[in-house]
């Protein structure tokens, strides 16, 4: 991979399902290149909504302390979108012209905002 690429929450919570370990091995496999490389990244939008599922809707919820060293680790390197004025009216745009929901829009246009070519919200088949 050398395209830029965005990598959605969804990409983040595979990678501690159990259930599914092939879907686990691809998302860290994606995110392990997103750090080594620096190509892959997230918004400030992936790691609230990551923490927000692995502290409350994990089968086996993250202690405080292990999602603090998973941000540290892991989402802090990889995010470069931050909310501003121009994300949300792009966002808003996004959702008028698709009827994709606001989120959803948001995560588009932070993806769009970085110029990637490539938004993961399913790991790739490797």
């Amino acid at each position: 991979m050398n395209a830029k690429y965005f990598i959605d929450t969804n990409i983040i919570v595979y990678g501690f399902d159990d259930r599914q370990p092939e879907m686990k091995g691809r998302s860290f496999s994606l995110i392990t290149d997103a750090l080594q490389t620096g190509i892959g990244i997230i918004s400030w939008q992936v790691i609230q909504e990551f923490l927000n599922v692995a502290t409350r809707k994990f089968k086996v919820p993250l202690k405080a302390e292990d999602a603090k060293l998973y941000l540290q680790m892991v989402l802090h390197p990889l995010c470069q979108v931050f909310p501003d004025l121009d994300l949300y009216q792009r966002a808003l745009d996004i959702q008028g012209k698709t009827n994709y929901s606001f989120y959803d829009s948001l995560i588009l246009a932070g993806a769009l905002r970085e110029k990637c070519s490539i938004l993961y919200s399913d790991p790739p088949k490797i």
